[in-house]
């Protein structure tokens, strides 16, 4: 299977003339989108030089895939395990006609949702908690503890974006909270709600997992500042 990472270390591996292996700052499942993405390659020769590296990448890589900055790292950075952060937005379109132009960037849902209840419930959600009930874990003795440091939603006319920044996200987290904040934009659900299926710690009492389209990694925060992420909310 194709994946951005993938053909990322093959253009290194070309460029540099050995396997060069890469980590992310954030996971992505097949369909979701990256615009903030951080990559670190620790085997990159420390001589070469940044400008040119970005070009090679570019021409190796694009369209498909555009390299934004290149820039010599500390020995001990790590793309995911430095991160203090990492933001997600997540994009509907709830006008009744579907947008052609957002089709695969925006989950389309036909009916006006109620973006104030949505972020009602979403205040329920912030703070350190335990996820379990809002994603996937490898297996039962792993820790779902993780601090949301915010959820909210936006509308411009018929698109709404639910922006959601956490220290870490469990798999399939941010998808399932859109999930269950569109089932209470919808009315099933009562924004109080929420706090029951937070507690309840049951993937099963939360609602469907989103459409991976719609979700966009945008930004992750290191804490030496040099990183330069895209943010629009920045």
């Amino acid at each position: 299977m194709r994946t951005v990472q993938g053909d990322l270390e093959s253009a290194l591996d070309k460029l540099f003339g050995r396997p060069i292996e890469t980590a992310c700052a954030g996971r992505t499942d097949a369909g979701v989108h990256a615009l903030g993405q951080v990559v670190s390659a620790p085997g990159a020769p420390d001589d070469a030089d940044p400008e040119d590296v970005l070009k090679a990448l570019n021409g190796m890589c694009g369209p498909s895939i555009a390299v934004t900055a290149v820039a010599p790292a500390p020995d001990d950075f790590h793309a995911r395990f430095s991160a203090r952060s990492r933001a997600y937005i997540y994009a509907l379109w709830d006008d009744a006609v579907p947008d052609p132009f957002l089709a695969r960037t925006a989950w389309h849902h036909p009916g006006r949702l109620d973006v104030d209840a949505m972020n009602e419930a979403a205040g329920h959600l912030t703070g350190p908690h335990d996820f379990r009930s809002f994603g996937r874990l490898p297996d039962d003795s792993a820790s779902a503890e993780r601090v949301l440091f915010e959820l909210r939603a936006a509308r411009v006319g018929s698109l709404i974006r639910i922006r959601a920044r956490a220290n870490a996200f469990i798999q399939q987290m941010v998808r399932s909270l859109v999930g269950t904040l569109v089932q209470v934009g919808e009315g099933r659900r009562n924004p109080e709600e929420i706090r029951a299926v937070l507690a309840a710690r049951d993937r099963s009492a939360a609602g469907p997992v989103a459409p991976p389209h719609g979700l966009c990694l945008v930004a992750v925060e290191y804490d030496s500042g040099w990183s330069r992420p895209f943010d629009p909310a920045a």
